[in-house]
């Protein structure tokens, strides 16, 4: 759906969920800018018990005029957008209207109307709508209040940051000029006396694994922040090298991880605790997630918080207990049981980061996956693979096992990977600068398919891992056996082919 498509309305109302928070409010306030900016009268409300009265979506709202309106009844406009949820739902007043559009970042939870854009993978809602208003070439930071509100509202969606999960998210976090002062008014004013005292109930009451080295901790309904605060404290704890803090809700549990180790990825083990209950992701050391309660049900867990303890405790325990570490400089001990195989003919991509200026400098190449550093030199290539993955590769080796083609590259993935400058900050598209290559079939690795959990630190990054999960192929180079990694199935079954 395009924002353009809202225009064909004359009668128009904005619609946050019940109790919107500061993303709700943010998105919902850009698109109302948007809608007056094109002579589009709105309204922007919401409904509910109650109205606002958190300190710092109170002080938001004043600081910035936000229009918001608290109702419990409308007239029946010729449109609704509901904005930041699914018209429907049972926290978004069923106000009537003639037309409904969606615009969300939540999973699709009922049937969507015609005019939707929802993408359940991004961290806020200010995500997509700054990716909506770019594609109708609009710089929110035109409009230095705007740009403040969305970094806000993406700020407090995603736990103070460590929820990314997204590029896009990344993007609009790296791209946005903020006023600093207001980000610090507003988050100065979110803790109260109560949440304090939640915090210090919840550290009281704490447990520790002394096996696995992890902390378990309960926290009575509270902000999601509070979540990461009370995370914060317990990992300062000597011992304690990563640490769950969760809150259970009517609808399912919030957590908050955290970790202080390199060989615990606080993404990782939040997407690993989420695994058919909900979702998790974010940073290395910080991240979070949100468990559905019917979901959790299925599992066969009663929901009270004894169960739910002992649940999350079984699942942090299998998390160390069923994963292997592997240090690449180390090798992998015994190839005996690895068969052969070759890399078929495929088109792939590559650049050559002096082409961008990038020699000798620490890049952040963006993908999905996340951000990988790589300090770039004369010998190394930025390949890209048959689905758009990304991966630094030397050039004697590239040398050895590709030819490189005339035709005109064309990028085969979802997400344009982009490279960052690490001291500079300053991001560059990869794709106009690659070329075409077609593999050999000279490359040859050792692999074996996985039927538990590895972690491979990389020749290419000791302090960063890759995960390895049942099914997927851990490989080492035949002609460089310290050079271990792990490819992902649908990714070896396309690239690769036995030899013996």
């Amino acid at each position: 759906m395009r924002l353009k498509e809202l225009l064909n309305y004359s009668n128009v109302v904005i619609q946050t969920h019940d109790n919107p928070d500061a993303d709700a409010l943010a998105s919902g306030y850009a698109v109302y800018l948007y809608l007056k900016e094109n002579n589009v009268p709105a309204r922007f409300i919401y409904g509910g018990k109650f109205p606002l009265q958190k300190a710092n979506l109170v002080l938001m709202k004043e600081t910035y005029d936000i229009p918001i309106e608290y109702v419990k009844e409308i007239e029946e406009p010729e449109l609704l957008i509901t904005v930041d949820c699914q018209y429907g739902e049972g926290n978004v007043f069923p106000f009537p209207a003639k037309n409904v559009a969606v615009i969300d970042h939540h999973r699709v939870s009922r049937v969507l109307p015609e005019m939707n854009e929802v993408r359940s993978n991004l961290g806020s809602c200010s995500t997509l709508v700054w990716d909506l208003l770019r594609r109708e070439n609009i710089d929110v930071n035109d409009n230095p209040t705007l740009a403040t509100a969305l970094y806000y509202g993406l700020l407090t969606d995603t736990n103070n940051f460590a929820e990314l999960s997204h590029p896009l998210d990344r993007d609009i976090r790296d791209y946005l000029r903020i006023r600093r002062s207001d980000i610090a008014l507003f988050r100065n004013s979110n803790l109260s006396l109560n949440e304090l005292k939640i915090a210090g109930d919840a550290l009281g009451n704490a447990s520790y694994s002394e096996v696995y080295r992890y902390g378990l901790v309960e926290a009575q309904p509270c902000d999601p922040n509070i979540l990461g605060v009370i995370s914060d404290m317990f990992l300062e704890v000597e011992g304690v090298d990563g640490c769950l803090v969760y809150s259970i809700l009517n609808f399912g549990v919030k957590i908050s991880v955290r970790s202080c180790v390199k060989e615990i990825k606080g993404n990782e083990l939040a997407d690993y605790l989420a695994t058919d209950i909900g979702s998790g992701g974010g940073h290395i050391d910080k991240a979070g997630g949100f468990l559905e309660r019917d979901l959790i049900e299925k599992q066969g867990v009663v929901y009270n918080s004894d169960s739910i303890r002992g649940f999350l405790a079984a699942r942090m325990d299998s998390y160390f207990r069923d994963s292997k570490i592997i240090y690449a400089k180390e090798g992998i001990v015994d190839l005996s049981g690895y068969p052969k195989y070759a890399k078929k003919a495929l088109h792939l991509g590559y650049v050559d980061p002096a082409e961008l200026g990038l020699v000798g400098k620490t890049v952040s190449i963006r993908t999905l996956e996340g951000d990988v550093d790589v300090l770039m030199n004369d010998n190394i290539y930025i390949m890209i693979g048959f689905d758009g993955e990304v991966y630094p590769q030397k050039k004697e080796f590239f040398l050895k096992n590709n030819v490189v083609s005339d035709e005109p590259y064309v990028f085969p993935g979802e997400y344009e990977p982009t490279v960052k400058d690490a001291k500079t900050g300053i991001g560059i598209s990869v794709i106009p600068y690659a070329r075409s290559c077609i593999s050999t079939g000279k490359g040859t690795i050792y692999a074996k398919k996985l039927d538990n959990r590895v972690k491979v630190f990389t020749s290419w990054d000791e302090e960063k891992y890759y995960l390895g999960k049942p099914g997927d192929y851990l490989a080492a180079r035949t002609d460089d056996p310290l050079d271990v990694y792990v490819i992902a199935d649908y990714v070896f079954q396309a690239t690769y082919e036995s030899v013996e």
